[in-house]
């Protein structure tokens, strides 16, 4: 049977480090775990949550149900001619997937290194960094209909993936329990350097001819220097989205803004920097209270020690009133708020 705990605190299950409590609480390490629990019938009145690395949530008071954690291990990999199928299971730790790609030499997933979570909630969020999101490497997915207490395959073209979004953050968010991911890497290497901040460390290195591993320390690096260090600042990472305009309402911006820091979308829309517009409102490196937003990166909202989820929310409400009023922008949390 799988273990369920009562009144547990998920302190050091959210990067937040926000101090809830979990009315019931189990992890689960195999499918065979999630068939059994879901076969009980104590649990099918109770509210649930499906929690992964806990980096892209934010709890503003304790929950009234039970929270599944999905701690499924395990890494393979299959080689057909150049491609590569890994296969990760849904509670392996994503940077942990990361190093194992780049460390046997598989590209395409380098410029996600140290995003903070776990692989299983790689596709509900579409995570992406550095010009690449996991769409782009996805190949499938296994995941446990909560409803049938069934099991499917998502492929690629069954997930509605879009920016910061898919399938199972809408339709079915809450529906469904994602297992194992597989992902379609490639042995030869089609590295994607097109941000300015990976270029301009590639020069500043002297490196030419970048290998994975060198876009993958880059990457890190970068992060490094722009994040805070979770074991010490709880965060969630990139609290906001960055918003997606019109050309045509993008000029008028431009007009009024002219460094706006933007960039070209195929669709002929445009992506704006949530940070800029955020720091613009002089939010970059501000403390208040128990919270505030990082001394680096104004698109990361941070507790300092003792924070609670509603302080953080009010932070991020009081940012998305400032934005809209000076730019007429309306910011959009990615952080799933509890």
């Amino acid at each position: 049977m799988v273990s369920i705990s009562q009144n547990v605190s998920l302190k050091q299950y959210n990067t937040f480090g926000v101090d809830v409590k979990a009315k019931w609480y189990a992890e689960v390490y195999s499918e065979d775990d999630i068939v059994k629990l879901f076969t009980d019938d104590r649990w099918q009145s109770e509210k649930l949550l499906i929690l992964g690395g806990g980096s892209n949530i934010l709890f503003t008071q304790n929950f009234d149900g039970l929270v599944i954690r999905i701690a499924i291990q395990g890494i393979a990999h299959q080689k057909q001619g150049e491609e590569v199928f890994v296969t990760s299971g849904a509670g392996v730790v994503w940077n942990d997937f990361v190093q194992y790609c780049v460390n046997n030499n598989f590209g395409g997933v380098e410029n996600l290194s140290l995003i903070p979570g776990s692989v299983g909630a790689s596709p509900v969020q579409n995570i992406g960094a550095y010009g690449v999101e996991v769409q782009d490497i996805f190949y499938s997915c296994r995941a446990f209909n909560i409803e049938t207490g069934s099991f499917s395959t998502f492929y690629k073209d069954d997930c509605s993936f879009g920016y910061r979004e898919s399938i199972f953050k809408g339709r079915l968010k809450g529906k469904t329990i994602i297992t194992q991911v597989c992902f379609k890497l490639s042995k030869v290497c089609a590295l994607n350097t097109t941000y300015g901040a990976i270029s301009h460390e590639l020069t500043r290195r002297g490196i030419a001819q970048p290998t994975i591993k060198d876009i993958s320390t880059i990457v890190s690096q970068i992060r490094v220097d722009k994040l805070p260090d979770p074991s010490t600042i709880g965060s969630a990472g990139s609290f906001f989205k960055n918003p997606v305009i019109s050309q045509e309402e993008f000029k008028k911006l431009q007009s009024v803004f002219p460094e706006i820091v933007h960039f070209c979308l195929a669709n002929s829309t445009v992506k704006l920097a949530a940070g800029w517009l955020i720091e613009q409102c002089g939010w970059k490196g501000k403390v208040i209270g128990n919270t505030g937003t990082w001394k680096n990166q104004a698109l990361v909202l941070v507790n300092h020690g003792n924070a609670t989820g509603s302080e953080v929310y009010d932070l991020s409400e009081r940012i998305i009133e400032d934005v809209k009023t000076k730019f007429n922008i309306q910011l959009e949390r990615e952080v799933n708020v509890i």
